[in-house]
């Protein structure tokens, strides 16, 4: 079992939640109620802390080498997030009410949890500060890291980041296919799997057709500007994709995508700069995930999806997400404090996202990555360089 991935292990994590949602006597799924409300609140008290880790050292570190070049390559990687997440939101308004109807999961359109089988007891894990105040202490230390030339506090931050991360992967992650079993056997036994299982596949496909529409966006802008076939440039960055879709990482995924994309005939000086800082800082297919996902269950659950809820949620995942680690469902748990405080997700829905969202990992990665040549091919051409090939 320790030697399959992670989505495996979800997919095998709902199959048992449904097959004991079904079959199992009451008294068995409440023990995975109790489960799921203990490590939701887990979750809950994690939240500001994986906020600080991340965005703390990683807007640190964007400032260490501040320069025109930085400046550039940022402001390419936000705005081709921004506007994935956009793109995301109107498709998903026009798609989604096709084939899900608001409230479908909604008890008397006001609380989703009240036909869900409660624990047998709750231990409260209330978090040290809320959602808000750490984004402010993180965007605080973050920026006086990179302000400073001092660098024991930074020094800090980094070892912080490292324990939030091996929380990440030794903790929440292991811990995550048991949680999704006891919400799906809670779900099935309430009656509402039937539900989210028919909405799985439909979102699964209209999020992969997204990603790809997006790629091919992103490459055809690229391309006029430097030049290039898309089309060719689309194909070199093939081996980037699919080895993202293995690694589920796009830290992991740099040389791949560093080869690739000099193969395209990016300058290597641009290349080796631009492609491990867009590896932290582009994350335009996640944001196409995270914003349809978020819709989708928001709708089920009878909540409003109006653009001027969901722009300020996509603005900031754009922040938030910076140097999400290498392990699966790091935006995810990065995004985690704005589900809750922006789009007033519950903890149960923020369990179904994390399902939504894990299933789909490894092709919004994939996305990251391939864009992440197209903004290189970009920064290459305002930096006053052709492409070699």
């Amino acid at each position: 079992m320790k030697k399959l991935g992670l989505l495996p292990k979800l997919i095998i994590a709902i199959l048992l939640g449904i097959l004991f949602g079904n079959f199992a006597p009451k008294w068995f799924v409440e023990i995975f109620a109790t489960f799921n409300n203990i490590f939701g609140n887990f979750l809950g008290f994690s939240i500001p802390l994986i906020i600080i880790g991340f965005v703390a050292p990683g807007i640190g570190e964007l400032g260490g080498g501040a320069g025109k070049l930085l400046a550039i390559t940022t402001g390419i990687a936000y705005v081709s997030t921004l506007i994935a997440g956009t793109f995301a939101y109107f498709v998903s308004s026009i798609v989604l009410p096709n084939f899900l109807t608001v409230g479908q999961l909604s008890v008397n359109a006001t609380n989703p949890e009240e036909a869900l089988l409660p624990p047998f007891f709750k231990v409260d894990m209330p978090p040290i500060m809320g959602v808000m105040t750490a984004l402010l202490i993180a965007f605080t230390l973050g920026l006086g890291i990179a302000a400073i030339k001092g660098d024991t506090v930074k020094r800090f931050m980094e070892e912080f980041q490292q324990i939030i991360e091996k929380l990440i992967s030794n903790i929440i992650i292991p811990l995550l296919p048991f949680h999704i079993l006891g919400i799906f056997a809670n779900m099935t036994y309430a009656g509402q799997v039937a539900t989210i299982m028919s909405v799985f596949a439909k979102v699964f496909a209209m999020i992969i057709i997204l990603h790809l529409t997006i790629i091919l966006v992103q490459y055809f802008i690229a391309g006029s500007f430097a030049g290039a076939n898309p089309f060719r440039l689309i194909k070199n960055m093939i081996p980037a994709y699919f080895t993202a879709i293995g690694t589920q990482s796009s830290a992991a995924t740099i040389p791949v995508t560093l080869r690739q994309t000099k193969i395209n005939g990016v300058d290597d000086g641009v290349a080796e700069f631009v492609i491990p800082l867009c590896a932290t800082i582009h994350l335009s297919g996640s944001t196409i995930t995270l914003t349809s996902c978020a819709m989708a269950v928001m709708m089920l659950n009878g909540m409003g999806t109006n653009f001027s809820i969901m722009f300020p949620f996509i603005a900031m995942l754009g922040i938030t997400m910076v140097a999400a680690p290498g392990v699966p469902g790091g935006a995810v748990m990065a995004a985690l404090g704005l589900l809750e405080s922006m789009l007033g997700f519950t903890p149960t829905l923020t369990s179904l996202m994390i399902a939504l969202y894990l299933a789909q990992d490894s092709f919004g990665t994939a996305v990251n990555v391939t864009g992440d040549g197209a903004i290189a091919i970009l920064v290459n051409k305002i930096s006053g360089n052709k492409l070699t090939s």
